[in-house]
């Protein structure tokens, strides 16, 4: 009994879910039948048409301008070297690290007792010199006037050899007598050779005499140097850098004491790419003396300088590519060796070339246009240099033409467009954010300009004077407290 009704409940439900799916297909038969019968009704289609920025196309001479980082460095850097070994006994009050030193002025001196010591024995010695020189003069006159004494004994003598000889021959004088004058000659002679030996023995000491007090002399000169030496002086006006002595220390000859830098002849070192630096180059391949501006960010007050260019470097260097170039500044105040500034030359001037934003033209060299009814237009363009943000080209057939500013995949050849042109809409200019700092916060940015030693005192004052105001620039804040690490 209890499986004859358990089949008819099964067969119920069997029933059940039949009738179900047949009442579902009744539904979507009947639902796609009255799709079917409705009309089709087609809908209008609208063009498309996107707002786009225009800019003109107006040739003009332009002066593009290359920029680069360098480095500024010192055209005259002298190495302060001790040129006397011993103990520093007195130091200037402005040698010091940064301290400023004029020309001619005294930096250090050395104990100069050695040679003091030895200057006062070559004075002696140049005396002594003197005096033996003294005395080989009076020794030579002697000499000489007993040379002189000599010759006429032996005029005397010959005259009386004559005479006896005159006497013989007439048979007065007898050949004892000749003879006797003859012997008296022949002494005389010996005594003029004697003396003649005796005045070359004195010209030999004169000339030894004046040789030694040439070198007595030569003595006394580098005992004078040496005794210069122990004074140090500045050859020019600079600043120190690098003090490596104190009063009372020892120092040894040649050993580096500081470094003195001319912070008045500053230059700044670039590197250019090699297509860069043909442009900078002439007819005949000179190098261009071209105008140069530095710029140096010192937290929001930005230092600058101009110049030219004055020479390149003789080699490219190991590892390195383009051209090395060297630019003299001019009025350089604030910066110092070692700062890292941006560079901007001016290159030749470029006649007939327009300026568009850099996102107006494509990779392959086009721009859009706009034409007829406000459709674009694909224009071919020559480009001639990128300058940051825009693009220097030139189009002879597009003089006076709206370019399309900003390209973008939807834009093309044949789309319309809504132009918006310069000037429409213009706003004003936006100002720079100011914020309002509580005193703790202001107290910590001021504490930390005053102690920032490396900043230039002009900036240094023009950065606190913001900071003394109600509202500061928030990019001066946040590049201060980036500064701080904060």
């Amino acid at each position: 009994m209890r499986f004859l009704r358990r089949s008819l409940v099964g067969l119920f439900l069997l029933l059940v879910t039949v009738g179900l799916f047949a009442y579902a297909g009744q539904s979507i038969r009947t639902a796609l039948q009255t799709r079917w019968a409705e009309e089709v009704r087609s809908r209008p289609t609208r063009e498309r048409v996107f707002a786009v920025d225009l800019v003109a196309f107006e040739p003009a001479t332009v002066t593009p301008v290359l920029t680069g980082f360098g480095e500024v460095r010192s055209r005259r850097t002298l190495e302060v070297r001790a040129t006397a070994a011993g103990r520093v006994v007195e130091l200037a009050d402005g040698f010091e690290e940064g301290d400023q030193v004029t020309g001619g002025d005294l930096l250090l001196r050395v104990d100069p007792s050695d040679a003091q010591s030895a200057l006062d024995v070559a004075m002696t010695d140049l005396a002594e010199t003197n005096a033996d020189l003294r005395e080989a003069v009076t020794a030579l006159a002697l000499a000489g006037d007993d040379v002189a004494s000599a010759r006429e004994q032996l005029a005397l003598r010959t005259k009386a050899l004559a005479r006896q000889q005159n006497l013989s021959e007439r048979g007065v004088g007898t050949d004892a007598a000749v003879e006797t004058a003859a012997l008296a000659e022949a002494a005389a002679k010996q005594a003029v050779l004697s003396r003649r030996q005796a005045l070359a023995q004195a010209e030999a000491r004169v000339e030894q005499a004046e040789t030694a007090l040439a070198r007595r002399r030569i003595a006394l000169e580098e005992a004078e140097r040496r005794l210069a030496e122990t004074e140090l002086f500045a050859e020019f006006s600079g600043t120190l850098s690098d003090v490596a002595v104190v009063e009372g220390g020892l120092v040894q000859n040649n050993e580096r004491l500081a470094r003195l830098v001319d912070p008045a002849a500053l230059e700044v070192a670039f590197r250019v790419s090699n297509a860069e630096y043909t442009r900078l180059l002439d007819a005949d391949g000179t190098l261009k003396a071209a105008g140069v501006e530095v710029t140096l960010d010192a937290l929001g007050a930005g230092l600058t300088a101009s110049g030219s260019i004055s020479r390149e470097s003789a080699s490219v260097g190991d590892g390195q590519t383009g051209r090395l170039l060297f630019a003299r500044l001019e009025a350089s105040r604030g910066f110092r060796p070692g700062d890292f500034v941006a560079v901007a030359v001016n290159e030749p001037e470029l006649q007939l070339v327009a300026t568009l934003p850099a996102a107006a033209l494509d990779a392959s060299g086009t721009v859009l246009v706009l034409g007829a009814e406000d459709r674009l237009e694909v224009a071919q363009v020559e480009l001639l240099r990128r300058q940051g943000d825009d693009v220097l080209v030139r189009a002879h057939a597009l003089r006076d033409r709206m370019v399309v500013a900003e390209r973008s995949p939807l834009l093309g050849a044949g789309i319309k467009v809504r132009p918006i042109r310069p000037g429409a809409d213009a706003e004003a200019p936006e100002e720079p954010a100011m914020v309002e700092l509580s005193d703790e916060r202001r107290a910590k940015l001021v504490a930390f300009v005053e102690g920032n030693k490396r900043m230039p005192a002009e900036a240094r004052t023009r950065v606190l004077e913001q900071l003394s105001q109600t509202h500061v620039p928030a990019r001066m804040v946040e590049r201060i407290e980036a500064r701080m690490g904060g």
